[in-house]
């Protein structure tokens, strides 16, 4: 069988750009086929400390690193107009061509109130990403377009620095209502770990919705981000999803939290239990292998790994070692 393609999810909200560009290189090396980047104007709690712009941290990340690469995830409604998100993305993939992709969501009031006003409800938002995506679309058929939407308006423009094929746009979610809209309008799905009876209705929607456009589901990608925790000994690793990823262990909807102060607050209900279901926290390599297989096993093509703790550096050259090549397609 195939080796799984396993990605390393860069969280920059925890690792200032010249570390986290340090440890995408690594993970390459390692034997991690590509680079997850996360899109923050903030990060969750002041502890993680860092926010930097993920566009730029993927155009050096490209040169550093042989595999794939993206955002994982960009909301082009609020901070961004969709033009820019395009333009962006279209930049990347003539940088790196055959090995972008373009990761989009519909956004959380952390990173993209300060700019956006009032603030909508879940269905707008989800209604804005869609008619976003109609306009970045628009502009990856090089031709010259415009838009006059309910959300957005472009005038007549076209982008000037192109790729030879469209950037594959891939939609985050855990819905099924927007699983379907994303086989309908997307290239691929993204979403998180989750029991496997929630995971199976998603993948049921996402076919459901790519059948009805006339596209093979089975020719999507089906990626995951998976959030653990791997340390030297348990005590650690559960220390570690406490203290440096408490966002996680949070078993409410986050998108309307504004600030970092506000979820500093209510990480000091987190406890080791909030996590059960949610993160594998272990010291030992072959539980998150089996773990991380399990999710292979259910139909996900690629994997984006993050360790939520600092030791990066060892937790790469030991899953590179010991975990990776034991994990099959």
């Amino acid at each position: 069988m195939a080796q799984a393609k396993i990605g390393y999810a860069a969280m920059l909200e925890q690792f200032g750009p010249a570390e986290i560009l340090d440890l995408c290189a690594r993970a390459d090396a390692a034997g991690f086929s590509g680079v997850m980047a996360a899109d923050h104007l903030q990060p969750w709690v002041p502890r993680q400390g860092q926010a930097s712009f993920v566009w730029e941290v993927l155009a050096v990340a490209g040169a550093r690193t042989r595999g794939d690469l993206g955002p994982g995830v960009t909301c082009p409604s609020f901070r961004m107009h969709p033009a820019i998100v395009a333009q962006a993305a279209a930049t990347l993939e003539v940088m790196y061509p055959g090995r972008t992709w373009l990761g989009l969501g519909s956004g959380e009031a952390l990173n993209e109130h300060v700019v956006a006003g009032y603030w909508p409800e879940a269905p707008e938002r989800i209604n804005r990403m869609f008619e976003a995506i109609e306009v970045i679309s628009k502009l990856f058929s090089g031709k010259e377009v415009k838009h006059d939407g309910r959300f957005f308006k472009m005038e007549t423009c076209r982008l000037w620095t192109l790729p030879e094929k469209p950037v594959p746009i891939y939609i985050a979610t855990a819905g099924p209502v927007t699983a379907k809209r994303t086989g309908q309008f997307a290239d691929g799905i993204i979403t998180v770990g989750a029991p496997e009876e929630k995971i199976d209705g998603i993948f049921a929607k996402f076919a459901e919705g790519a059948r009805e456009a006339g596209k093979d589901p089975a020719t999507l990608p089906k990626i995951l981000q998976l959030h653990l925790s791997w340390a030297e000994t348990d005590a650690e690793a559960i220390a570690n999803a406490v203290t440096e990823w408490p966002n996680g262990g949070m078993r409410f909807p986050k998108q309307d939290i504004r600030s970092p102060r506000d979820f500093e607050q209510m990480a000091t209900l987190v406890r080791p239990e909030d996590f059960t279901g949610r993160m594998l926290m272990s010291a030992d390599p072959e539980v998150h292998r089996r773990e991380i297989q399990k999710f292979l096993d259910l139909g996900f093509d690629q994997i984006y790994l993050h360790n939520v703790g600092r030791n990066q550096a060892a937790w790469i050259d030991l899953f590179g070692r010991e975990v990776l090549p034991g994990l099959t397609a």
